[in-house]
């Protein structure tokens, strides 16, 4: 199992940078797509994480699966203090009050 592989396992409220591989005709690269994850489900070899981010002004969410080929690499970027596994409620929030306090 890649390394990156146990930084999806734990806990939600982390923004994260999720490089995912592109396919474009016969060029591949790499896309960073950073944002907070706000739910994850493990079920096995199908666990997935959803990750969510502001994309000029709106907000866009995709959910990867962890197993995933497409996936180059999983990074922390900031560690949040949430009482909540899901963190749905953000999606009703926006500017300031949608920001998650970081944890120290």
């Amino acid at each position: 199992m890649p390394k990156w592989k146990s930084v999806v396992r734990r806990e939600n409220c982390r923004t994260s940078i999720v490089d995912v591989k592109v396919v474009e005709g016969d060029r591949e690269r790499v896309q960073a797509y950073e944002g907070v994850v706000i739910a994850k489900s493990n079920r096995g070899f199908n666990s997935s994480f959803t990750v969510r981010k502001i994309s000029h002004g709106e907000g866009v969410e995709r959910t990867f699966q962890s197993q995933s080929p497409t996936i180059a690499s999983v990074s922390i970027k900031r560690r949040g203090n949430v009482r909540r596994a899901k963190l749905y409620y953000l999606r009703d929030l926006s500017g300031k009050a949608a920001r998650i306090e970081e944890k120290v």
